[in-house]
């Protein structure tokens, strides 16, 4: 699978017993539909999470094509924190991309990483915390 950003094949890795793909050259990760709540391993919090999602109507980044179908995926605003957070989300439900750190700040800002275990687990895998590139 290549990379929706920079076009690079991925990898593939485990993280907590999901598998996700992951870029080397521009650090995201892409989680496959329901991966996600898994990863987050509180259902309840999870769900809750992605039904905050809401759509950006009017993006300032360009639309990115999703790594399985090919379609321009959409970008989703996560919480109402500032500042706001942009992620891709496939729109036939095929997963969701995320840059470099952001899976992190998701976690912190829904409070889902209290024990800071997916902040951890990426630490192992990448050997770093994975600090956003803006």
């Amino acid at each position: 699978m290549d990379c929706p950003v920079c076009k690079s094949a991925m990898v593939t890795l485990e993280l907590a017993e999901v598998e996700i793909d992951h870029c080397i050259d521009c650090g995201g990760i892409w989680l496959d539909a329901g991966e996600l709540e898994l990863l987050l391993g509180e259902p309840v919090k999870a769900t809750q999470l992605l039904n905050s999602f809401q759509i950006d109507a009017s993006p300032s980044e360009a639309p990115r094509k999703c790594p399985i179908c090919s379609k321009k995926m959409q970008k989703i605003i996560v919480g109402a924190e500032k500042p706001i957070l942009l992620i891709d989300k496939c729109r036939r439900g095929d997963g969701l991309w995320f840059d470099r750190g952001e899976l992190q700040d998701i976690a912190s800002r829904a409070e889902l990483d209290t024990d800071n275990r997916i902040r951890e687990l990426l630490a192992d895998m990448f050997g770093h915390n994975q600090p956003r590139q803006d």
